[in-house]
């Protein structure tokens, strides 16, 4: 076992009296003036501390706490010698020794046998023999082991401080690996660092290499350059750990970084990738903390063929044209004040496959946005605006909407007549599109909220609701879908609605554990209201489903209100037990007349009665989850949507799966709300207690009889990733196969690969 090692657990005595050195040494020599001049074993006296000569190590500054189990004093030689459990301390300082001597002449320390010094920063460090300065700092040392409060640990044969204070440190080794087992047994480390000379500079907390090695698994050696790393754990300026990639689109990529500290609160990260079938690219990544906020400025650039994919019928061998290429993303937020906060960000390529081709993200959009919001206990205010650009082949970039303004100001207020809570609410919106229709919203809203349990332990919720809406809109035949045109021009409409939810909560005991039964009813009726009289911009896609069974309005937005009278009905139960729970909800809606209504065939919201919709989640510890969600049709009970997803396993080996199948049968004119099947499955099988295996899958089930439109075969896998992994308490290695199966212009379908290397306070990405 390590000795070094061993001792890193043990905790430091808290001793109850300290003497300064310059306190003991004086006391020493009043004691033994009247005896010979041999060595005297004396327990220290509590002198008042007096002027001190240049040599004393508290004659400037802070004093020096000490203890030990036994002093000796040499008045003829002047040294003092402390032996049995030797504790120097001072300030976050401390040094721990078997014997440490004191020349009072030249105010020299030496600490021999078993020595463990801790710094400042939390840093310890053992070795056989030191030579410490009145301050505590380090001189020579022989066999020296540091160990760094981040995890890092330095090891040496000698060690020496020069004339500007840093200590050279002579055929040394560096790893931030552990170097012994659970057991407490040494082990040898994965890698580590082997350097002739190496560079410690307490003053700036930095360990500097030279004529470095990198060894891996004690056989492969790779030189280093430049290497410096942290002694307190903040990052340092250096080159980063290389990636190593091969795509069908560029070949093989290799990409080297250069990370940059500028400051404490700044930093840059300049790379370079080179390709074998594409030009080479450059990006830079800016991050900054000010006193009132962050931000990061990232930026990808190059030149390269592109093929354009929207309104193009040309083969991509004829349509690739050669151009600059790039993106950019950059995000930030300020808080102002206590209330007043900025967020902001921007995403923007100059072309619709450049993210997939270079592997940056799968977004099929981007999003820009400027918001200043205002918050405290009473009032929530917001002033936005919303710009996106759609990376799908199929969209076009002028029925894209610009969302500018978009203000929401809220307001609370006690009721002070019956106790419940009032809301006011202000919203307006601006939509512009280049190419398609524009339109500008504004309303005003009140809601007054009251909450009671009753004697029997109802809890009855009563809301009542008006609003007052102004539209305004133009090129309304632009929209190709009908029902979310609207009628062009200003329109407005009111708004009225009241609503009485209760729920009833039954607790008691069941197979051991805990259950809790809720029934649940709610009435909500509302006036006739001008729907289609306005666009519909923000309430396109809905469907039935738990999230909003009980939901003064099931549209997702403000432009379509449900109108008429309705009533909903269902049960929450959830059972707890020791390492167990589940909770279950299933539900359905009734509308009391028979009025034709504004929603679509296929969102289980259309006819009189409902479909039914459920979710049930059953939890095992943190060893097992499933969730299920489901809506049957009212009629024939056939399963309108089957959604499941399952984790099962731990962090080191478990399984993902998942299916959702939506049969909505919806009329193919409304774009969102298409059927679709699909499977997803992902998972980690580890063993051999450093490897480990991993894959994913996406297959796209959906056939034709489905969706005519989407092409396809009921089998379509769209993506699958494969990769093996070995990763200890220091180092992480993994290649990984990924399979594309469709091409996007430039980006190609086909297999990539990639290898991913980190070692920990080396270069982590």
């Amino acid at each position: 076992m390590l000795p070094a090692v061993q001792i890193l657990s043990r905790a430091l005595p808290d001793h109850s009296r300290f003497l300064s050195l310059s306190a003991l040494a004086l006391g020493l020599t009043a004691f033994a003036a009247p005896y010979t001049a041999q060595a005297q074993d004396v327990p220290p006296p509590a002198a008042k501390p007096q002027p001190t000569e240049s040599g004393d190590p508290a004659a400037e500054g802070e004093h020096i706490a000490f203890d030990a189990d036994t002093v000796d004093y040499n008045e003829n030689t002047e040294e003092v010698t402390a032996e049995g459990d030797v504790l120097l301390r001072r300030g976050d300082q401390s040094v721990r020794a078997d014997t440490v001597t004191w020349d009072r002449k030249t105010g020299q320390i030496v600490a021999t046998g078993d020595v463990r010094l801790l710094d400042q920063d939390g840093n310890r460090l053992f070795t056989d023999r030191i030579e410490l300065t009145d301050e505590l700092k380090t001189g020579m040392m022989e066999n020296l082991l540091l160990v760094m409060r981040e995890g890092g640990r330095l090891a040496a044969l000698k060690g020496e401080r020069i004339a500007n204070g840093d200590v050279i440190l002579n055929q040394a080794a560096y790893t931030g690996c552990d170097v012994v087992n659970t057991d407490g047994c040494p082990k040898k480390p994965s890698w580590r660092v082997i350097a002739k000379s190496v560079i410690y500079s307490e003053e700036r907390r930095r360990i500097r290499f030279k004529n470095a090695r990198l060894e891996l698994f004690g056989a492969v050696q790779v030189p280093l350059l430049g290497l410096t790393v942290s002694t307190d754990g903040h990052a340092v300026s250096g080159f980063m750990i290389p990636d190593l990639q091969s795509t069908p689109s560029n070949g093989v990529q290799i990409g080297e970084s250069y990370y940059w500290k500028i400051d404490e609160n700044r930093d840059l990260t300049a790379g370079l990738s080179a390709f074998t079938k594409a030009a080479p690219m450059a990006s830079i990544e800016y991050r900054a903390l000010t006193g009132h906020g962050a931000y990061q400025i990232t930026g990808y650039a190059t030149a390269s063929n592109k093929i354009p994919i929207f309104g193009s019928n040309t083969s991509p061998e004829n349509d690739s044209v050669s151009a600059f290429r790039g993106y950019v993303f950059a995000n930030g937020k300020f808080q102002l004040d206590e209330h007043w906060s900025v967020t902001g960000s921007i995403r923007r390529a100059t072309d619709r496959t450049f993210l997939r081709r270079y592997d940056i993200s799968r977004d099929d959009r981007l999003r820009s946005m400027i918001d200043v919001q205002r918050i405290d206990e009473d009032s929530y205010f917001s002033f936005a605006g919303y710009a996106t650009q759609t990376l799908q082949a199929s969209r076009d970039q002028g029925l894209i909407p610009v969302a500018f303004p978009v203000l929401d100001y809220r307001r609370r207020f006690a009721d002070p007549v019956l106790g419940g809570k009032i809301e006011t609410q202000v919203n307006t919106l601006g939509i512009t599109r280049t190419d398609g229709q524009d339109t500008q919203r504004a309303f005003a809203s009140t809601q007054w909220t009251l909450r009671k349990i009753t004697g029997m332990g109802q809890e009855v919720v009563l809301t009542g609701l008006a609003r007052g809406d102004v539209y305004h809109s133009d090129e309304n035949g632009a929209t190709s879908t009908v029902i979310y045109r609207g009628d062009p021009g200003w329109q407005s409409r009111a708004i009225a609605l009241a609503a009485i939810d209760v729920k009833w909560p039954l607790v008691g005991a069941a197979l051991g554990g805990t259950q809790v039964f809720t029934p649940r009813i709610q009435l909500v009726a509302s006036p006739t209201i001008r729907n289609l009289a306005v666009p519909n911009e923000d309430s396109r896609a809905i469907e039935l489903e738990t999230s909003n069974l009980f939901s003064l309005n099931r549209f997702p937005g403000y432009d379509r209100i449900e109108d008429g009278v309705r009533f909903t009905y269902g049960f929450d139960w959830k059972f707890e037990a020791p390492r167990w729970r589940i909770m279950t909800t299933i539900g359905q809606s009734v509308r009391l007349n028979n009025k034709p209504t504004l929603l679509p065939d296929g969102t289980g919201l259309t006819n009189k009665t409902s479909d039914i919709v459920g979710r049930t989640e059953v939890r095992y510890r943190d060893f097992i989850n499933v969730i299920h969600r489901f809506r049957l049709d009212k009629d024939s009970l056939a399963i309108r949507r089957n959604e499941f997803d399952a984790v099962i396993g731990n962090t080191r080996t478990y399984a993902e799966i998942g299916y959702t199948k939506l049969n909505r049968g919806i009329s193919r004119s409304i774009e969102d709300l298409q059927d679709r099947e699909e499977v997803r499955a992902a998972g980690r099988v580890a063993f051999a207690r450093y490897w480990s295996l991993f894959g994913s899958a996406v297959v796209n089930l959906t056939d034709r009889k489905e969706d005519p439109i989407y092409g396809s075969d009921g089998f379509q896998p769209l993506r699958t990733r494969i990769g093996a992994a070995y990763e200890d308490d220091c180092m992480q290695i993994a290649l990984t196969w990924r399979r594309d199966y469709e091409t996007t212009g430039d980006a190609r379908k086909g297999d990539s690969f990639q290898i991913r290397f980190s070692l920990k306070n080396i270069g982590l990405r």
